[in-house]
């Protein structure tokens, strides 16, 4: 199947597939929920137990844009949830976040990780992604400038990941 760009179609549903891109940072262009919501107090609601919270579309440097993903863990939609309908992304701003199943504190069995959330997402400032991925992108930033146009405004890293 090719969407109507006519790119492949790159879908990643298991975390093996996720795996292709563990540590880079992607950018998160649309978010949708999938029978889910999290109520005012934080308590999520479910449609059921075996459709998955939410599918996201973004870009990658590995794949590009156009990117779907589907969100299976909890923790992880709770915190998209957060940036994209509690907090309400701004013009300025973009969500980008880390799907990575190597940073946790502690030295986790291969039989545990595939429970454990793995999305650190971030809103930063219109542009960040593009200074993260590509160290030629607005050269005439540098050092701490550099890193102030990129860093995350608001962030939702899991509490077992550095």
């Amino acid at each position: 199947m090719t969407p109507r760009h006519g790119g492949p179609v790159i879908v990643l549903w298991e975390d093996s597939e996720w795996g292709r891109i563990d540590g880079e940072p992607c950018r998160v262009t649309d978010f949708g929920t999938l029978g889910f919501f999290v109520d005012v107090d934080g308590k999520l609601h479910a449609m059921d137990k075996t459709t998955p919270y939410a599918v996201v579309t973004m870009e990658c440097k590995k794949f590009g844009k156009n990117v779907t993903g589907y969100i299976t863990h909890k923790e992880d939609f709770k915190h998209l949830w957060a940036a994209f309908k509690d907090r309400k992304v701004k013009e300025n701003e973009e969500v980008i976040f880390i799907w990575t199943r190597e940073y946790y504190k502690y030295k986790l069995t291969k039989f545990l990780r595939p429970f454990m959330p793995k999305l650190w997402v971030m809103v930063c400032p219109k542009g960040a992604y593009e200074l993260m991925i590509d160290s030629n992108y607005k050269p005439e930033l540098s050092g701490e400038a550099r890193w102030n146009a990129m860093k995350p405004i608001l962030q939702w890293k899991p509490e077992v990941m550095q």
